[in-house]
């Protein structure tokens, strides 16, 4: 079904770069951090989980060859079909707005990493949108693994990036290529958070924190936050 939603400022990234997004390093640890959620989340075969904000579905399809049931939803269209080509039955996206989740109590598990969605929403109320669909997706006792970019590790080392005090967004003027290698210039606004903000926000969807660790790609653990990681990964239940 066509999306009546407006454009994103991700989406013509997302068109342009392709599958030429999976040559990334970041992307490159994908087994490792399935693997750590998998333990600490206690995910079991038949689980059914939506992964929100999937992009080219990873780790999506790494839980569906755990025989896992999930569902991706990605805004890009692009990331989508790469993501759905090949797929097994036990895996399906769409494009969807992570503002506009309407699911009910559908699923056991809830993943939204890698900056998918949550860090790319920058307009105030939008935070509190994703995390409020994301919690009434879950059923009662439920849990979810949320990434979030780290803001004192990038006000400590993102030289090459501007740090809004004011929103906590940075903002970084960089290139990427699609898979013919072509370049283009793009602008990239990332939500930054503390772990209080990340509690906070948390509690205000309904959700109970149950860890909050400084993660980076392929690097997973539970660990205190610091001020060195690049990331945050934050796990919760539905406590309702």
């Amino acid at each position: 079904m066509a999306s009546t939603e407006p454009q994103h400022w991700f989406e013509p990234i997302a068109e342009h770069m392709g599958s030429a997004y999976l040559r990334y390093s970041f992307t490159k640890g994908t087994v490792q951090e399935i693997d750590h959620l998998v333990a600490v989340l206690g995910m079991q075969p038949g689980m059914r989980v939506l992964d929100v904000g999937c992009g080219p579905g990873r780790h999506s399809l790494e839980l569906a060859r755990r025989a896992m049931t999930v569902h991706g939803i990605d805004i890009s269209h692009a990331f989508v079909d790469i993501a759905a080509a090949g797929a097994p039955p036990n895996a399906t996206f769409e494009r969807l707005d992570a503002r506009s989740l309407q699911f009910d109590a559908e699923f056991d598990v809830v993943i939204c990493l890698c900056q998918g969605a949550f860090g790319l929403m920058t307009a105030n109320g939008d935070d509190m949108s994703v995390l409020s669909g994301m919690a009434r997706a879950l059923r009662p006792g439920g849990r979810m693994a949320l990434s979030a970019f780290n803001a004192y590790f990038a006000v400590k080392y993102h030289e090459a990036a501007s740090f809004d005090a004011q929103t906590g967004v940075s903002h970084e003027r960089t290139e990427v290529r699609n898979p013919a290698g072509v370049p283009v210039g793009v602008d990239l606004w990332t939500g930054c958070y503390t772990p209080r903000e990340l509690r906070l926000l948390l509690a205000a969807a309904g959700l109970t924190v149950d860890a909050i660790s400084s993660v980076e790609p392929g690097a997973y653990a539970v660990q205190p936050p610091t001020t060195e990681s690049p990331e945050f990964l934050v796990l919760a239940t539905c406590p309702w």
